[in-house]
């Protein structure tokens, strides 16, 4: 089943609402998400970088990583009150049109070929 990003922020907030603590203060919430980020960064590293993964070391994947970094952002909107598809909506504004020439387009390197 596909969740929206509100559908989601729903359910780590019931999660999170069982607990006494509540969310962490936004800059523990920021101390973990640069640890998750980390993380990620660790793998990244084992996986395309020059650095194995030592024998001792759990298994742990990209996307599993990808979902912490995830779960901790929804998190840090959730006790920000920030809405992420609006903050999406924000950012594809930006792109599509402070950013729309700034990246060679697939249908002008072709044009550049010609």
């Amino acid at each position: 089943m596909d969740k929206s990003m509100v559908q989601m922020q729903e359910e780590v907030d019931k999660y999170i609402g069982q607990f006494k603590e509540g969310y962490f203060s936004p800059l523990a919430m920021l101390a973990r998400m640069s640890e998750e980020v980390g993380e990620l960064a660790r793998e990244v590293n084992h996986f395309y970088g020059e650095k194995p993964k030592k024998d001792t070391e759990a298994t742990k994947t990209m996307e599993q990583e990808m979902g912490d970094i995830l779960f901790v952002l929804i998190c840090f909107a959730n006790s920000l009150h920030i809405d992420l598809e609006e903050a999406f909506d924000l950012v594809m504004t930006k792109f599509n049109t402070r950013d729309k020439n700034r990246w060679t387009r697939l249908e002008e390197e072709g044009a550049l070929n010609d």
